[in-house]
Formats: structure tokens, sequence, C-alpha cells
């Protein structure tokens, strides 16, 4: 479809959000790992990680109005200070959205990325907020591109190769004893959950006894990733890596600071388990450095802080490299999840999608259209866009100010 006199953009806002949440009921899971240190801030060190959490379930979402009235939902990754995001969003991003006529075309959003991401480049903005804050807008835009040619994100990506299913993987084991997190398993298991997420949220040999516990329990066809939350050194990565190998593991993801591409080329070098990385970084310059040196086998484009179009970019450079794409989903809404799910659904090598039930709990909680999982898949509708809709109103009654 060509539109011959294409509609502008006429308005571009942001909501930050900050909802209550029973974090002990959410420790163990994606974006709440590990327990906290005890405080008086909403801000608090984690007990095992080098990171700030948060208190409460925060993410910032992004609405592009056009002149047509149609309106797009977008959503960036914000787990902390999601006024800084809304900030960059409505002051220094707005002013060179309105105004654009905008056709929904792939060309238009690979441009409007590039002119948002020039415009911070010289005074070195060119990763963290200012980049999430530019994912949000641009999976605005594609729910809007989405509406506008009367196609779903993935079949404007895919076209009739987008897939409706999506397998899902368990992120987490959410339980305060060992016995708390098997019950927990073993119900996904029965679901039809066959890859499962653990956490490197305390000791070592409790990680490692989680593992053979539910070896034991659920039986040879299940399979274990481990996040290892960028806690190790070189020496204990290769030590850690020991103990995978002998379980099987899938992946082992985040094993170092995330900075250092060559110590990560030297231990995915080393290591039989595939290493996985990518939540950390937003652009194809951040990632060039680990793809140039094969430094990882699982690329993990986070798409609140890509955008659709930055992952994209992410999963044609990982697929020229043979690489499998897993997208990552942590504290998330319905626009961010629904975007995940859109570019798994299309992006090339890319077979499976993260899923934490209490973060889609929530989503659906403030969505017109839920976020559909049956057994261990996610599946997609034809509507135009994303197929969600914020209700905006039950969730501003809802943010914790």
């Amino acid at each position: 479809m060509s539109l011959s006199s294409p509609p502008a953009i006429v308005s571009l806002n942001a909501i930050p959000v900050r909802l209550p949440r029973d974090l002990k009921s959410a420790t163990g899971s994606a974006g709440s790992p590990s327990v906290l240190q005890p405080g008086e801030f909403a801000y608090r060190w984690s007990s095992t990680v080098r990171a700030l959490y948060s208190t409460y379930f925060e993410t910032c979402l992004v609405k592009v109005e056009l002149s047509n009235g149609l309106v797009g939902w977008g959503e960036a990754q914000a787990p902390l200070a999601p006024r800084v995001a809304a900030t960059i969003v409505e002051d220094l991003l707005r002013p060179i959205l309105i105004g654009q006529p905008f056709d929904g075309t792939r060309e238009k959003m690979e441009w409007l990325w590039d002119e948002m991401y020039a415009s911070m480049r010289v005074r070195g903005q060119t990763g963290g907020f200012m980049l999430d804050a530019m994912a949000g807008v641009d999976i605005a835009l594609w729910d809007l591109a989405g509406k506008l040619h009367g196609k779903s994100v993935s079949r404007l990506i895919a076209g009739d190769a987008a897939q409706q299913i999506v397998p899902a993987y368990l992120s987490g084991l959410t339980g305060a004893t060992l016995n708390d997190k098997l019950e927990f398993a073993a119900k996904h298991y029965s679901a039809g959950f066959r890859l499962f997420k653990l956490f490197h949220d305390s000791d070592v040999s409790s990680l490692f006894e989680l593992m053979d516990s539910l070896r034991a329990q659920l039986g040879p066809d299940a399979q274990f990733a481990v996040d290892a939350l960028w806690r190790l050194d070189w020496h204990a990565a290769c030590s850690f890596d020991r103990e995978l190998e002998t379980r099987n593991a899938y992946w082992f993801e985040a094993p170092l600071m995330p900075e250092d591409a060559v110590a990560h080329k030297d231990l995915n070098d080393f290591t039989r388990t595939p290493l996985a990385l990518g939540e950390s970084y937003r652009t194809t310059f951040e990632m060039e450095p680990f793809f140039e040196r094969g430094a990882f086998k699982f690329l993990q484009p986070d798409l609140g802080r890509t955008g659709i179009t930055g992952g994209l970019r992410l999963a044609a450079r990982a697929a020229e490299l043979g690489m499998e794409v897993v997208p990552h989903v942590s504290i998330a809404m319905a626009p961010q999840i629904a975007a995940a799910l859109h570019f798994a659904a299309a992006a090339p090598a890319c077979r499976i999608c993260e899923y934490n039930p209490a973060v889609v709990e929530i989503a659906n909680r403030y969505s017109s259209q839920a976020i559909a999982v049956e057994g261990a898949n996610y599946r997609l509708t034809d509507a135009p866009g994303l197929g969600v809709t914020v209700n905006e109103e039950a969730l501003r009654k809802d943010i914790v100010r």
C-alpha cells in the first residue's frame, strides 16, 4: 500500500510508570533476579549483584498520534528512573518528530531512527537512557506503520513468512526455598515448558544444587540456561563453565562485565557452553566489537532498548554470522512485550522468546488486548500494528508518584 498524502506526526508524549508490586514474590525472576538489601530508598543494591534494582515495577510508555487520528503505543525499557526516559522523549525527541510526514514504510522508520540517533551523538549520547527513549518512540512508530498499512508488525517485516506462534522459555524460578522453586518449575513443565533460565543470584553451590534437583525432578528433556548476571571474572567463569558443561547447560548468559569484548572472546573460545549476550547493548555500533571477535553464540536484544529498527539491524548482523537470536524480555508492559513477540515472529534465526508470568500478568492488567500465552507458546494475532492498546485510564489510577 502506498500513501499518496501521508499523515503527519502531531503528538508525542511519554508516561513514566511506577507501580506497586509484591517484591518478595517477584524475586528470582526477570528484572528482579536477586534479594535486595534493606534500605529507605526505592532503588536498592542487590545483595549479590553490583547493580541497583527498584522495589517498584517501573517502565516508560510512549504514545504517538498522527494527523489522521491513529495512535501508536511504544515502550522504553526503564526498570529504574523512567522519568529520565520520559524527559528525553518529550524534550529532545519531540522536536525531531512533530510535523514529520509518516507513511509507515521501513525506509521512513530507518530514517527517523537515524535522525534521532544523530541528534545527540556528538555529545556522546549513543547509549543508555537516550537510546532507551528512542526505542520507545521507534516501537510506537512501528505500531502506527502496521495500523496505516492494515498489517501486524510481524507481517509488515516478514510478510507471509511471519509466524503466529512463538515458543517461550521460562525466565527465572520464584520462591523462597528450593522446594518452592521446584514446585514452580514443575507447574510450568506440566504446561509444556522445556527450557528454563536460572539466575546465579546467590552462591555457586545453591545454583548447581538447584540444577541437579531440577534435572532429577523433571527428567532428561528439560533444559537449563544460566544467567550469571555479569558477576564473574574470567577465571571464575571458566570454572563455572566446567560445572555447566557437566550439566549440559543450554547457554551461559552475561558471564563477564559487559564492556569487555576481548574477555568474552577469550571465554567463548575456552567454554563449551554457548555464551549469550545482548541485553545491555542498544546498537550495532556497540556490539560490533563482540560480533567481529565471535565472542558469543546467542544474541539477546532487548526491544525496549534497541527498538524494532535497531533490533532488526542487530538480528541481520547476527544472521550473517550464523548466530541464534533470542529476544530479552525483562520488566515490561504490553507494547514492549508485543514488540519482542512480533520481532521474534519475523526476525531471521529466532525460534524462542523469554517469558516471565508475573510480568505478563501486570502487562495484561493494563492492556485492552491480552498478551496470549497458550501452554508454552505465545500466540500473536493478525491485528494491525502491535495488536495491543494501553488502558491509560486504569494505568494512571495506579501509578505511584
